[in-house]
């Protein structure tokens, strides 16, 4: 099902912050410890999607003029900016904590390559591996934020869903209507792309390279243009 991927997401973040509400209380070490493991699985998983690229020097073109455009428009700091925006005007509210906790979570799982790419996934070739590997980090991120903010993390996971599910759905309707030769070849380089940019945030979640994923996110469009105009050409 398209919607499998959204929705295991979804029930992590619930089941996360359902077990953060009894655990007020969880050790540095254990947090660190288990976000490491997930980083490296992180990173392999990228890895494994990288290598089904059958075209690397299109990969690797659609990277550097990706790259560029992100970093032109800036994407990183535009949704920084958001999330900024939207935690002080929600810090104003009388919700107090509930407000917070809601907003500052949704930010945190909405905002990132793994969404995209994992959601592109699902409705593109019902793979929701990425989605699956997603719903741990956030499960485990929603029990933490939820120690500490509440019970309004818990509602975090409505607008991740619809998000999600959303991208899903648009990517499964719209390949319904490409040329068999063409999807197949979009689908492994946007999967070699997009496991590059998985890969990069397992690099984040474990320190070793301060990479801006969100940056490099227009490269799936432009390997979706290189391939597209390749191949009607």
């Amino acid at each position: 099902m398209v919607l499998t991927g959204s929705l295991v997401n979804a029930a992590g973040i619930v089941a996360g912050a359902l077990l953060g509400l009894l655990l007020r209380k969880i050790p540095e070490t254990m947090k660190q410890t288990v976000m490491a493991g997930i980083g490296l699985f992180v990173m392999v998983l990228g890895l494994d999607m990288a290598l089904e690229s059958k075209q690397l020097f299109i990969v690797i073109i659609s990277l550097v003029l990706g790259a560029v455009i992100g970093e032109a428009i800036d994407i990183e700091q535009m949704l920084h900016r958001v999330g900024r925006l939207l935690e002080r005007k929600f810090s104003r509210d009388q919700s107090g904590n509930f407000a917070q906790g809601f907003v500052s979570a949704t930010l945190i799982f909405v905002i990132g390559a793994m969404a995209i790419v994992g959601s592109l996934d699902s409705g593109l070739r019902q793979d929701h591996d990425i989605l699956y590997t997603k719903s741990m980090i956030d499960g485990f991120t929603s029990m933490v934020l939820s120690s500490t903010l509440g019970i309004g993390v818990l509602f975090s996971a409505v607008p991740v869903f619809l998000y999600e599910g959303g991208i899903a759905v648009f990517a499964n309707v719209i390949h319904q209507y490409i040329p068999k030769s063409l999807l197949d070849d979009l689908i492994s380089e946007i999967t070699a792309v997009g496991g590059i940019l998985i890969f990069a945030i397992g690099l984040n979640m474990l320190s070793i390279k301060a990479i801006r994923v969100a940056n490099l996110l227009p490269s799936l469009a432009v390997v979706a243009v290189i391939i597209t105009v390749m191949k009607l050409v």
